[in-house]
């Protein structure tokens, strides 16, 4: 049986971009993205829910990320659900679940960003071909640092 690990998001950063890079020089770069649902309860009163993802993007996305993506711009995130796990410096274990984008399309115009929204949708969305995703094996917690969280 097979299966699929596919999240598509438009929602506003609720953070500037944070960049870091691992020790072999790749970028990565971490945001927190809010995405809301309205509805109207029984008593006719408008409810909104506000849900908070983490978002991580590598490599040439994390590039566009720093360059054009601030606190407040909407985007389309379009990646895969990863739950991980790590101690701290207390030695705790911590578990995280993010969103590995493979794909970004920035949306809104001026007001967002100085941009229009046609140049905002055109020549900066990118996917998985043109942006090598690291390898899709684990890293062995060996191998990771406490720089090496996005979080």
């Amino acid at each position: 049986m097979s299966s699929l690990n596919k999240v598509m998001l438009i929602g506003r950063l609720g953070r500037d971009p944070e960049v870091r890079h691992t020790p072999d020089g790749n970028p990565v770069a971490s945001f927190s993205l809010a995405t809301g649902e309205f509805w109207t309860d029984k008593s006719g009163t408008r409810q909104e829910r506000t849900e908070w993802h983490n978002i991580v993007v590598w490599n040439k996305l994390a590039d566009l990320a720093r360059r054009y993506l601030s606190k407040g711009r909407q985007v389309y995130i379009e990646g895969r659900i990863r739950t991980r796990e790590w101690d701290d410096r207390e030695g705790n274990k911590r578990r995280t679940t993010e969103i590995i984008a493979s794909q970004l399309v920035f949306l809104g115009g001026r007001s967002d960003s100085g941009e229009s929204a046609s140049s905002s949708q055109s020549g900066v969305q990118r996917n998985s071909a043109e942006s090598p995703q690291p390898s899709e094996e684990p890293i062995p917690d060996s191998e990771i640092t406490n720089d090496d969280i996005p979080f």
